[in-house]
């Protein structure tokens, strides 16, 4: 018999309405439906390849830091012991060194006091939106489409999001300012805009110097900020880099959000905010960053010593740059963005209706289909094809579907890209012709194919694919 079910405690309209809104439920969806079929191959997930990660090196980075604060610090048994395993400082421990990385790596010259280590990017973009929403009418522009973790942090601190069209070099300046316009004109303050220069999640695009500038001083004539976002930036497809918009801020209009997820290990959840701009109030005036920090005292208090410990031995063995640090890994995810774009065009000539931009670099490939791509569609994927991939409505404020479709290149080794790419082009085949979708599979039923095992990777030849035109 089936249990009658239990009254419920609380509902969910008494609690905050953001919880109950599709959009906050986009990663843990994808996080289910992986879970549902753990032999499917995952084109889906953004997350580094770890096939390099050892946890003997977390030991290692550790006792380097530990080294470090003895050694060069001064510091004696009974205060490494604390710096490591206290509360610690709420703008962190590790600030100096991070510092010390953004002026090797990306030109950035900025006072350590100007910077608070977060848990995470989510956390830095969370802190960031709190101090910057007043009341009701503040808002955020965002580059659209964008990850979908900043809208949703927006939705629950209740500020409005306004889209700014990416385009096809990455975000339009014009575009900027006349949404900035608009927002005025309907009575709300435009604060900020969000957006990512380097291989934006999920286009790949790269904002071109010259727009960099031109942003920069739409910034200044709209009198708002940026929010720059840089999770990809040491991967180029061609190994070249562009200063970011913070290097070239003379104006301090660039509020710069980092993360390590990508170039350390996600597991140390560490991240940090550069909010150098300076906020006038009682006793004279502060650091934005000194007003992050109080926020992030109520909120998590401080991010983990130890995770930070991690992070700062992995700078200090390469010389406070990650870009050293990150040397193999470029060169992999380059090699990895190349085969997912040469297996494409080999898979999908020009006459099969599927196209894609090709990024400039960082994880992501956007592919246009000749149907509606929903979150049905994916579990069909799943379960009768044994590939995962991620459906671009999650991307954008408003619902979907769309017909788009974001490939990721980090997370195969060659062999598993190969037959990956193999089941995503036998899926969008069977699409095309019966793109009614399946039925959500049970709990526990998993894909019907199993790893490849000693599959050669994809070659070298082939093109690039043709350029998307829309999003129909």
């Amino acid at each position: 018999m089936t249990a009658a079910p239990q009254p419920a405690d609380l509902a969910l309209e008494h609690l905050h309405p953001a919880l109950g809104e599709d959009l906050l439920t986009s990663i843990t969806f994808f996080n289910e439906v992986a879970g549902r079929h753990p032999g499917a191959l995952s084109l889906a997930a953004g997350s580094p390849n770890e096939s390099r990660y050892d946890v003997a090196d977390v030991h290692t980075a550790i006792d380097r830091f530990c080294d470090y604060l003895r050694e060069e610090l001064g510091y004696d048994e009974r205060r490494v012991r604390r710096t490591l395993l206290q509360y610690g400082r709420t703008k962190g421990v590790v600030h100096d060194l991070i510092a010390r990385h953004l002026r090797a790596d990306e030109g950035i010259t900025v006072d350590p006091e100007a910077l608070v280590v977060t848990v995470g990017f989510q956390e830095a973009l969370f802190l960031t939106l709190r101090a910057l929403r007043r009341d009701h009418r503040d808002a955020l522009l965002a580059v659209t489409p964008a990850f979908v973790g900043v809208t949703g942090a927006a939705r629950l601190l209740e500020m409005p999001v306004l889209p700014v069209e990416a385009g096809p070099r990455g975000v339009d300046p014009d575009c900027l300012a006349r949404t900035a316009r608009a927002a005025r004109e309907a009575g709300l303050r435009p604060r900020a805009c969000y957006l990512v220069p380097d291989f934006a999640n999920p286009t790949g695009i790269r904002v071109p110097l010259g727009i960099r500038e031109e942003l920069l001083r739409t910034a200044a004539a709209e009198d708002i900020l940026l929010l720059e976002d840089n999770p990809y930036g040491l991967f180029p497809l061609d190994g070249a880099r562009l200063p970011t918009l913070k290097a070239l801020d003379t104006g301090r209009r660039v509020v710069y959000l980092g993360t390590v997820s990508k170039t350390v290990y996600p597991g140390t959840r560490v991240g940090y905010v550069v909010a150098d701009q300076t906020v006038a109030g009682p006793g004279g005036p502060r650091l934005l960053a000194e007003y992050l920090a109080r926020a992030k005292s109520m909120v998590t208090v401080n991010t983990s010593p130890i995770a930070q410990a991690v992070v700062a031995g992995r700078l200090l063995t390469h010389g406070g740059s990650l870009a050293a640090a990150n040397r193999h890994e470029a060169e992999s995810y380059r090699l990895a963005l190349s085969q997912l774009l040469n297996g494409l065009a080999r898979r999908f000539p020009a006459a099969s209706g599927v196209t894609w931009t090709p990024p400039d670099g960082g994880f992501f490939v956007t592919v246009a289909v000749p149907f509606d791509v929903t979150d049905e569609l994916l579990a069909r994927s799943a379960e009768e094809f044994g590939v995962l991939w991620s459906p671009l409505h999650h991307f954008y404020s408003s619902p979907g579907p769309l017909r788009l479709i974001r490939l990721s290149c980090s997370a195969l080794t060659a062999a598993e890209t190969d037959e990956a790419l193999d089941r995503f082009a036998e899926f969008v085949r069977a699409a095309g012709r019966d793109p009614a979708p399946a039925r959500l599979p049970h709990a526990g039923q998993t894909a019907t194919r199993p790893l490849p095992e000693g599959r050669p990777s994809a070659g070298a030849e082939g093109g690039t694919g043709e350029k998307v035109t829309g999003s129909s």
